[in-house]
């Protein structure tokens, strides 16, 4: 979905397809035909943007296969979709029975995570639309935080380094420009925009820059405006946004409100918690661990409102008293691309969760999906016209 910005610019708006468990090139293939093609026509528009994830699976063979890319970009004709911009975040099998902080590994400290970001760019490369001149893909912020010290650093950044040279040999090549974008995550290496900004210092920015998860900025209780100084000051670009919301909860110590967050309790994916104190945040890596139901952890003092790395749906809100960060992502919504000049480009929305979801926020059946993702975009696109943007 394409909108164009007062200063006759384009956005791109795209649905992460993290959501769809697919693994190998096949799979992908059956996700346009079941999901991709079904939102758009449900949106009702010409064509759809997909911020396509492509597991290491599939992406090994897209990148050695050009027949593989050619029925993928196939099947993306035929369902009116296109891709500029790749989720390169998850590595493996996003969708297995229990995923929590393997989603982080391999890290930026190893070899397979530079080929595997390479060979993504690569493909993107090969799927961009003809009338698009750049691509984007998300990753991971080097890495989980623990263990992280002096080596592991060094060991990131030449591989950062090498991701930057990689990137100005695949435009050399094929004259298709890809910029990689570090996405800050509670609990990692760069959890916070000011982390980011500390670890991406001397980087090739023309080539790298941030991703910011608009999930992850109110996780972290981080003010919009003041997070995008802090990476205009360090010249350090937007490459894409992902738009999505937090968990909110006022009060956790109200008996009603920890009912409902129980609900949110579940084995697949980590939902990192933080607790908004005087002039600090404190942190649990789970929500098992700040509601104290982990063995030798301490749960979270309650003595602030708390916010969940739970990627809750755009449109629906959560069940009271709980409600979600709306409020921070149309805020951040309004800075990003409500200016003179837009700050980013690609913007996908990332609610990964639904097949997680608490029972009355969860789609039943693949329709129920389909008619999920394409409120969320429906909710963005109304979004952005009322900022000015004119849908193509």
């Amino acid at each position: 979905m394409r909108l164009r910005h007062p200063d006759g610019s384009v956005l791109h708006v795209s649905y992460g397809t993290n959501v769809h468990p697919a693994q190998d090139v096949d799979g992908l293939v059956d996700q346009l035909r079941r999901f991709g093609g079904p939102v758009r026509r449900r949106l009702g528009v010409d064509r759809l943007g997909l911020g396509l994830w492509l597991p290491a699976e599939a992406t090994r063979r897209l990148a050695a296969d050009p027949a593989a890319v050619g029925l993928l970009r196939k099947a993306l004709d035929h369902e009116g979709l296109e891709v500029v911009t790749v989720n390169a975040f998850p590595y493996g099998n996003f969708h297995a029975p229990v995923v929590k902080k393997a989603v982080y590994r391999p890290d930026w400290t190893e070899d397979a995570r530079l080929e595997y970001t390479l060979d993504c760019a690569q493909v993107l490369g090969e799927l961009l639309p003809d009338d698009v001149t750049r691509g984007s893909i998300s990753t991971l912020p080097l890495g989980w935080r623990e263990p992280w010290d002096a080596d592991r650093a060094a060991a990131a950044r030449d591989r950062v380094d090498r991701l930057a040279e990689g990137l100005g040999e695949l435009e050399d090549r094929t004259g298709r420009t890809v910029r990689v974008a570090f996405e800050p995550e509670p609990g990692c290496v760069a959890e916070t925009t000011s982390g980011l900004v500390e670890h991406l210092d001397g980087v090739d920015t023309e080539r790298l820059g941030a991703c910011l998860d608009l999930c992850h900025l109110a996780t972290e209780f981080e003010d919009p405006a003041a997070a995008l100084a802090q990476l205009h000051g360090a010249g350090v670009d937007v490459v894409k946004t992902q738009v999505s919301a937090a968990l909110h909860c006022d009060d956790p110590t109200d008996p009603e409100a920890l009912a409902a967050l129980e609900e949110f309790v579940e084995a697949r994916f980590l939902h990192q918690v933080r607790e908004q104190q005087e002039a600090s945040v404190d942190r649990r890596d789970d929500l098992p661990d700040a509601l104290g139901r982990v063995a030798g952890s301490a749960g979270l003092p309650g003595d602030g409102p708390w916010r969940v790395h739970v990627h809750v749906p755009l449109h629906a809100d959560p069940r009271p008293p709980l409600r979600s960060t709306r409020e921070v992502l149309t805020d951040a919504l309004g800075l990003l691309v409500g200016g003179a000049h837009p700050l980013v480009e690609h913007l996908e929305t990332e609610t990964y969760t639904w097949s997680v979801l608490p029972a009355h926020l969860r789609p039943r059946d693949d329709d129920g999906l389909v008619a999920g993702i394409a409120a969320e975009l429906d909710w963005t696109r109304a979004q952005l016209v009322d900022r000015g943007m004119e849908v193509l």
